[in-house]
């Protein structure tokens, strides 16, 4: 079976997770929170190399401020939590995104994980937090502009290089848990030959078994990158 090098998940349905249980969604985004840890760790032992996370979007401000509150609540605790977790599971850790839209002491958390875990040579886990896949390449663009790059000299691979994902390599599998349908603005440049996985579980409840579904459904597809399967006749797909 062969293993996706880069695994990217949306991590959907902590507060509905909540509701069916009769508590509050807070008690959803802690619950999903902790299974970050385990799915990180399952996810190294099955061979991923890579992991990124889609925790806080740009829109989830608009969420009610008692949820918004709780959830940098949450992030503040976890940051420092995650610096002793990559340490014992060898785990890199680099978070995308607009940081500069977030308080300052979870920026100066962050420039923390991500300094004291560069060096660990186990999973390279990602996280995205006011993270928006339209205002990352909007942010791109305004660099290769301040930096004076001519028109001519634009290529993919220069902004690639200017994305928050700069030498990541592109997702090869997207999982959305809990049922919904779309990409919910998330890496809209690097799922362009992604495969996506749709799974009803909801995030809290997303165990090994369930990654490991997703991975079969993965070893399904056939993977042509806009190519023709030898001995088709299709032309494109």
């Amino acid at each position: 079976m062969t293993i996706p090098q880069h695994v990217a998940i949306i991590l959907d349905g902590n507060g509905r997770w909540a509701k069916a249980r009769r508590m509050p969604r807070n008690y959803g985004h802690a619950q999903g929170a902790k299974n970050v840890e385990r799915i990180c760790e399952d996810a190294y032992h099955m061979g991923i190399k890579y992991l990124t996370v889609y925790a806080f979007s740009t829109e989830n401000w608009k969420r009610s401020k008692e949820e918004v509150d709780a959830l940098m609540s949450l992030l503040r605790d976890y940051m420092k939590t995650c610096v002793k977790t990559a340490k014992k599971n060898h785990m890199r850790v680099r978070v995308i995104g607009d940081k500069t839209g977030l308080a300052r002491d979870i920026q100066e958390s962050i420039e923390n994980l991500e300094r004291e875990s560069k060096d660990q040579d186990g999973l390279n886990f990602t996280i995205a937090i006011n993270y928006g896949g339209r205002d990352e390449i909007c942010r791109a663009v305004k660099k290769i502009v301040a930096e004076g790059i001519a028109p001519e000299e634009i290529t993919e691979e220069v902004l690639s290089d200017h994305l928050d994902t700069a030498g990541i390599p592109d997702p090869d599998l997207l999982i959305r848990t809990s049922g919904e349908l779309r990409l919910s603005n998330y890496l809209m440049w690097q799922l362009a030959y992604t495969e996506f996985y749709f799974t009803d579980t909801p995030w809290p409840d997303f165990r090994k078994e369930e990654l490991a579904k997703a991975i079969e459904k993965y070893n399904q597809r056939d993977r042509r990158y806009g190519g023709v399967k030898e001995g088709s006749e299709e032309t494109s797909g």
